[in-house]
């Protein structure tokens, strides 16, 4: 299958490429580069050993995303493209609803003139919001988001939904706990723009001493050791689910969707993840604790009983594995910086 993915330059959508590739799939990228660089292309091109179709474009511009269809018969889309800092969101609400509620639907739109019925969807564990009881499972009630993000995420997957019902689409969602880690070969991984947003690229910036000390934001929640805790799953099992679903959706007949969590179905604290990672860097790490988020919720890990008896797929890789492969990443990146 030929599978055009928006945002394909980017942290999830990078990996998902090898893995597409790795199955025998084709891809077809399309990201405006907004949260990404042309280095996770040079990085694919040395893995698959091939140039992939690339262009540069902005899901918001749905007739310049049309050239893509016309030039290339899509047999399925897996859509990553969407802002996606939650603080940020919080300050900038009009900009996330548009670009991530306006640029699905030009998607959908397109799908549905080009008759290109397969749809992987990008969402996320933040739509459970704060939730009562762990671990979360599909069935667990979508509850208010801490931010506009949050809640793009949930319109998105009521407009899939719903058009589902009504049309051919069939429609994968799938909810993302916390990615981490990144190819094995240290070629592609997580490049953030600036000052990161996530837990463990800080940490590498910060162990390779690009940033200060990492800042903990808060040591008295109420999980066993004070600290938050999370479901982080390594990038390649996260782009190997999106594999399998495409398989699956395969089977089904159109005007069909669902929804399914990827996580490893267990919490693992900050302060255990960062005892991790200095154990798998045979080094120490400078932190400091500061005050909490607002908005920060103390614990949430996944049940992906769903995926593995429907889907095949469960999570094999290890928080350490995870980490090993994120420190490679960011020692590559300096080695290439001196390269230079």
């Amino acid at each position: 299958m030929k599978i055009l993915v928006t945002g394909g330059a980017g942290y999830i959508g990078s990996h998902t490429v090898v893995e597409l590739y790795n199955s025998g799939h084709e891809a077809v990228i399309i990201d405006n580069f907004s949260n990404s660089t042309e280095i996770a292309l040079q990085g694919l091109k040395k893995i698959l050993k091939k140039d992939i179709p690339f262009y540069e474009k902005d899901c918001l511009d749905i007739e310049s995303i049309r050239e893509v269809f016309e030039q290339h018969k899509i047999d399925g889309v897996i859509h990553y493209a969407a802002l996606k800092a939650v603080g940020e969101s919080k300050e900038r609400p009009l900009d996330y609803y548009e670009n991530n509620i306006l640029g699905l639907i030009n998607i959908l739109r397109l799908m549905d003139e080009y008759n290109v019925n397969n749809l992987i969807f990008s969402s996320s564990a933040c739509v459970y919001g704060v939730p009562e009881e762990l671990p979360v499972t599909e069935e667990t009630s979508r509850a208010d988001t801490e931010s506009p993000y949050g809640n793009t995420k949930k319109i998105s997957e009521d407009i899939i939904s719903d058009v589902a019902k009504v049309s051919n689409l069939k429609a994968v969602m799938l909810r993302y706990f916390n990615p981490i880690g990144a190819h094995p070969s240290g070629l592609i991984g997580e490049l953030p723009m600036g000052k990161p947003n996530n837990l463990v690229p800080y940490i590498t910036q910060s162990a390779a001493g690009i940033r200060g000390p990492l800042t903990i934001f808060g040591n008295n929640f109420d999980t066993p050791d004070g600290y938050q805790v999370r479901d982080f799953i390594h990038i390649m099992d996260l782009a190997g689910a999106h594999v399998k679903a495409l398989d699956y959706l395969e089977k089904q007949e159109t005007g069909f969707s669902n929804i399914f969590n990827l996580g490893t179905g267990k919490g693992v604290s900050v302060m255990e993840l960062i005892n991790a990672f200095q154990k798998v860097s045979d080094g120490s790490l400078e932190y400091t604790i500061g005050e909490p988020r607002m908005g920060d919720i103390d614990k949430i890990w996944a049940d992906a009983t769903k995926a593995e008896k429907i889907l095949g797929w469960k999570a094999e890789l290890t928080l350490e594995d995870a980490l090993r492969d994120a420190w490679n990443w960011q020692l590559e990146l300096q080695k290439q910086q001196v390269d230079k």
